[in-house]
């Protein structure tokens, strides 16, 4: 009798966590639950449970009875796992940091989202590195990484391919991308990326006809590498200076989305010759620009994008690399065919469109469409297969910027404001708003839609939904 119960509660275990979550925007990237989820909910509708977490803006990543996820608890940059079914702290592992990296002033230095295999857990903190755990919270290895360059602090997110644990580590200087051992933590691969500054997307593996690509949006350009030995594959330009989004895939096509100031065709930023800017501004004329000597206005606003090395300073070679910068920006979405090599022609382009673009939310594929929302709450929806406007710039009625990216379960989309207005629309012809929920508190992640549940995470804890 014991033992029937016991496989009879297993069974129920098994059947109540029949899928998993295992790293940013879920399985494949693809951001899509696997069952129907609730379209209304709120801290006071629909409510299982709420457990409090440190401050961080990372996303809850979900294997069987786990949640994973990172914050700064006590000046502490920390891995916390959660029972999925109750929402109480199981486990909470500070990383052995010796500072925290810079961040955004609506940052935070956990802000890359773990990734699991179901036996190990990989957390990135730019202050650190990455660090492995076991579900128990026993270290299993570390890697240490430097710091990114940059004052934003970094957010790119840790995925796993096959065996091995994949970084990006784009900075303002010595950009790359690296790949460990997710066993030991030894480097696999490490590949330099030279041409490319900032950026906080995270890779995306694309598989199509029997082949995986590791795709990665970057400053200026896209590109494609063997996940196995980090060799590049091809690159396609027209992207924005800084990436944010991820790329996401469907119907035998990849898409990428791009947006910065100064990327549209209206909206160029110029720079002065360097000896005529310098003639002008360098007031104590020593051949370089301090942030003081730059004019008011939006180059003075980026003069860190321009200070690579960030020594308080803008040489000629670092003036003249913004400039460039500046010049072959684009802000686009575009849609990429398989099996391009070197740098692509338009002829591997499917579709594209320089307009109605997201800044940070990444765009979502769903049942033959593309979707995005851009700051405001304007959602845009596309063909995937032929790049026609479904509709553009429709108002979701919810105000404010957008961090989080797009989720979908069921034939709906869930769209969240940094204000912490949820709201769910139908994947119809025409924008048919379903719900707007309001949850009281900044939401920066992207939730985890699983077995017909939403995982929330908000300003201040992490919300479990369910009918």
């Amino acid at each position: 009798m014991r033992l029937q119960l016991t496989l009879a509660l297993a069974l129920l275990t098994a059947a109540a966590h029949a899928a998993n979550w295992p790293q940013f925007r879920g399985p494949d990237a693809a951001a899509t639950g696997n069952a129907k989820a609730p379209v209304h909910f709120g801290p006071k509708t629909n409510l299982l449970w709420s457990t409090e977490l440190p401050p961080g803006i990372s996303s809850p990543v979900i294997w069987g009875d786990r949640i994973f996820l990172t914050g700064v608890d006590n000046a502490k940059l920390v891995t916390l796992a959660l029972d999925r079914s109750t929402g109480k702290l199981l486990w909470a592992k500070p990383a052995p940091t010796e500072k925290l990296e810079a961040a955004h002033r609506i940052g935070s230095p956990a802000a890359p989202t773990a990734c699991t295999d179901g036996e190990r857990v990989v957390a990135y903190f730019g202050s650190f590195g990455l660090l492995a755990y076991d579900f128990a919270g026993k270290e299993l290895w570390r890697h240490p990484l430097p710091a990114p360059v940059v004052e934003f602090g970094s957010s790119s997110s840790p995925i796993l391919v096959g065996d091995l644990v994949i970084q990006l580590c784009d900075s303002d200087m010595d950009s790359c991308l690296i790949a460990v051992d997710k066993r030991t933590g030894k480097q696999a691969w490490k590949t330099a990326r030279p041409d490319h500054r900032r950026g906080f997307a995270t890779p995306f593996v694309w598989r199509h006809d029997g082949l995986e690509e590791l795709i990665v949006n970057g400053s200026l350009k896209v590109s494609s590498y063997d996940p196995k030995t980090g060799a590049l594959r091809w690159t396609s330009r027209g992207m924005a200076r800084v990436a944010n989004a991820s790329p996401t895939a469907g119907d035998g096509l990849l898409f990428i989305a791009s947006w910065n100031i100064g990327g549209d065709a209206g909206d160029r930023l110029t720079l002065h010759p360097h000896a005529e800017f310098l003639a002008q501004y360098d007031k104590n004329q020593d051949g370089k620009l301090s942030k003081e000597e730059f004019p008011t206005g939006p180059f003075k606003d980026r003069f860190s994008q321009f200070d690579l090395d960030k020594d308080g300073f803008v040489t000629k070679a670092e003036y003249e690399g913004m400039a460039d910068q500046f010049v072959q920006a684009e802000n686009a979405i575009f849609a990429v065919k398989p099996g391009g090599r070197g740098e692509l022609t338009p002829s591997h382009i499917a579709w594209k469109h320089n307009r109605s673009l997201p800044y940070v939310a990444s765009p979502l594929y769903h049942q033959g469409r593309v979707y995005s929302v851009r700051s405001g709450g304007m959602a845009t929806c596309y063909d995937a297969k032929t790049g026609e406007v479904i509709y553009r710039d429709e108002r979701l009625g919810a105000l404010g910027d957008y961090y989080s990216s797009l989720t979908a379960a069921d034939g709906n989309v869930y769209a969240i404001s940094q204000k912490g207005t949820v709201t769910v629309f139908s994947g119809s012809n025409a924008l048919e708003v379903l719900a707007r929920n309001e949850m009281g508190e900044t939401v920066m992640s992207t939730p985890a839609i699983v077995d017909g549940r939403i995982y929330l995470r908000t300003e201040k804890r992490l919300l479990c939904f369910g009918q």
